[in-house]
C-alpha cells in the first residue's frame, strides 16, 4: 500500500494516497444528506443524555432533567393494579379458604392470581403442568396423593412454612432413617420386594412382613397406608415420590430420602400463598373439607364480597389522582376463621 497522493486522471479527484491490489481509493467528499443526519444523530445525543437516564455510575444513573423512570412506571402500574384488586385481596385474607369456592369473583381472582404466582415460583420444580418431575422427588401435584393433606388450608400451610428447611421452624418436617446403616443387604433386599408387593409391583416374600412391622409400621402402618400428619407416604396405591422400580425403592431404604421446600410465606406475603393455594387444590387432586364444617351461613357470607373498583385515573398513579384508599372488606363481611393477616 502506497502512502504518495496524487490526481487520478480519469476522473481528476486527488486519491487519499491508499491502494490495495492496484485499486486507488479515491478522496470524494462525503453527501451532504448524510453529514446533516450525522450532525443531528449528535445533537440528539446530546439532547438525550440531558432529558433522561444515560450514564451509568456506581449506585445508579444519571437520571435527566425529565426525572423519567420506567422501573417508576412500572411501580406506578402495579399500584393501580393493587388498588383495583384492594377490596379482593382484603377479602382473599379474611375468608374462610374452605368456602372461598362460594364466591365466583373472589375464587376467580384467587386462582387467576394464584396462577401466576405458581408460574413464576413453583413451576421451576414442579413443571409449568404441576405434573412433577419424579427423579428429583417433586410430587405431582395433580393427583389425590398428599403426604401432609390435600385441603386447600393444608396446602397453604405447606407453602406458607415450607418442609424439611432450615428456615421456618414450623416447616413440616419428617426424617426417615437410612436403613442400609441398621439392615443387612440380605434384609433389604426381602424389604424391597414386600414393599412392591404392597403395590401389587411384585409377589410377597417369606420374611417381609415381619422386617416391615419392625422397621417401617411405626411410619408407615401396618397395612402400609402411611400416616399424614408424619408426612410417611402411602405404599399401597402405586403412586411413588422417587419412582417404584427395584432400584428407586433400593436406593429409599438403604440412603433414605430427605426432600427440602422452602418457606413462602414471607417471600409472597399471605394474599400470594393463598392465592397459590387455591390454584393448587384446584389442579384436580384437592381434596374438600372434612374437618370442621363450615355451615351455611357462613358460606352465604363468604359469598359477600363488594366487587372492586378501578381507579377513577388510569394514567396517574393513586397517590396523584388524589384517590382516598379503598376500604377494606370488615370483619363482618364474611367470616374470619383465622386471624386477620397483613397485606404485603
Amino acid at each position: 500500500m502506497a502512502d504518495d497522493k496524487r490526481i487520478d486522471e480519469p476522473t481528476g479527484v486527488e486519491t487519499t494516497g491508499h491502494s490495495w491490489d492496484g485499486i486507488e481509493e479515491l478522496n470524494n467528499p462525503l453527501p451532504r444528506w448524510w453529514l446533516w443526519s450525522f450532525y443531528a444523530t449528535i445533537v440528539w445525543g446530546i439532547i438525550y443524555v440531558i432529558l433522561f437516564p444515560a450514564w451509568p455510575l456506581v449506585t445508579g444513573a444519571t437520571k435527566g432533567v425529565l426525572n423519567y423512570s420506567t422501573r417508576a412506571n412500572v411501580a406506578a402500574d402495579i399500584e393501580r393494579v393493587n388498588l383495583s384488586n384492594a377490596e379482593l385481596q382484603q377479602s382473599l385474607l379474611n375468608v374462610d379458604l374452605h368456602a372461598l369456592d362460594r364466591n365466583e369473583a373472589l375464587n376467580a381472582y384467587a386462582v387467576s392470581a394464584g396462577a401466576a404466582v405458581f408460574a413464576n415460583n413453583c413451576s421451576q420444580c414442579h413443571g409449568r403442568g404441576a405434573a412433577g418431575v419424579q427423579a428429583a422427588g417433586y410430587p405431582n401435584l395433580l393427583d389425590d396423593d398428599w403426604l401432609w393433606g390435600g385441603q386447600v388450608e393444608d396446602i397453604a400451610y405447606t407453602v406458607r412454612h415450607g418442609i424439611r428447611n432450615e428456615n421456618d421452624p414450623e416447616a413440616r418436617y419428617s426424617e426417615m432413617p437410612a436403613f442400609g446403616e441398621i439392615l443387612a443387604e440380605e434384609e433389604i433386599d426381602i424389604l424391597v420386594q414386600h414393599v412392591r408387593s404392597l403395590a401389587g409391583l411384585d409377589e410377597p416374600v417369606v420374611g417381609g412382613e415381619q422386617l416391615f412391622l419392625d422397621n417401617c409400621a411405626a411410619c408407615h402402618a401396618d397395612d402400609g397406608t402411611g400416616m399424614r400428619e408424619l408426612g410417611a407416604p402411602n405404599l399401597t396405591d402405586a403412586i411413588w415420590l422417587y419412582g417404584g422400580t427395584e432400584e428407586a425403592v433400593s436406593e429409599t431404604i438403604h440412603n433414605s430420602r430427605f426432600g427440602v421446600m422452602p418457606p413462602w410465606g414471607e417471600r409472597l406475603g399471605e394474599v400470594q400463598v393463598r392465592a397459590v393455594a387455591a390454584y393448587v387444590h384446584g389442579l384436580g387432586g384437592g381434596e374438600q373439607q372434612v374437618a370442621e364444617p363450615v355451615t351455611e351461613a357462613e358460606r352465604d357470607a363468604a359469598a359477600d364480597v363488594p366487587e372492586a373498583s378501578f381507579p377513577a385515573s388510569a394514567e396517574e398513579t393513586p397517590a396523584e389522582a388524589g384517590e382516598p384508599p379503598v376500604a377494606p372488606v370488615t370483619d363482618d363481611a364474611g367470616p374470619v376463621r383465622l386471624p386477620p393477616l397483613p397485606s404485603d
